[in-house]
């Protein structure tokens, strides 16, 4: 398959594991120059090896920020310098039953979270969009369908 991607930078957000992985493996596949990102370094670096090891020559790197907060977004924003394609894939949760769930252990932290740490984008995501070339997406387990308006 040819996606037109070839020497595209493209930035996947929680791309440590599962779907965001699953993405950034086959935009490096595709020959995008992949950015993926993770809370720690750790699972960065191990994820960027992985692609690297599955396919040969790609063009990975990682960049380690947590960007359910507002200072790890601007980290990953300073870290990067520019990008044709985003995926905001980032997104927490975590099984619980409906009692044991507080206000601030969870809605909150998760509203704040799996929504509003999608606001920080909205500069980056506005210089992709804004090129023909370019274009953002927004996907996690809590928030499955927000893309950019098509072309």
């Amino acid at each position: 398959m040819d996606l037109g991607l070839r020497l595209k930078r493209a930035l996947v957000t929680g791309s440590t594991a599962d779907i965001g992985f699953a993405a950034a493996q086959t935009l490096a596949r595709e020959g995008a120059s992949v950015i993926v990102n993770g809370r720690t370094a750790a699972r960065v670096d191990a994820a960027v090896a992985q692609i690297r090891a599955a396919i040969p020559g790609s063009h990975v790197h990682g960049v380690a920020a947590d960007v359910s907060t507002a200072a790890g977004c601007q980290h990953l924003i300073e870290a990067i310098a520019d990008v044709d394609l985003l995926i905001n894939n980032m997104g927490i949760f975590e099984p619980k039953p409906f009692a044991e769930i507080s206000d601030q252990d969870c809605w909150l932290r998760f509203f704040e979270a799996n929504v509003l740490s999608g606001v920080p984008w909205r500069g980056t995501t506005s210089k992709v969009c804004a090129r023909e070339t370019g274009d953002a997406s927004c996907s996690s387990r809590a928030n499955p369908a927000c893309r950019s308006p098509p072309k």
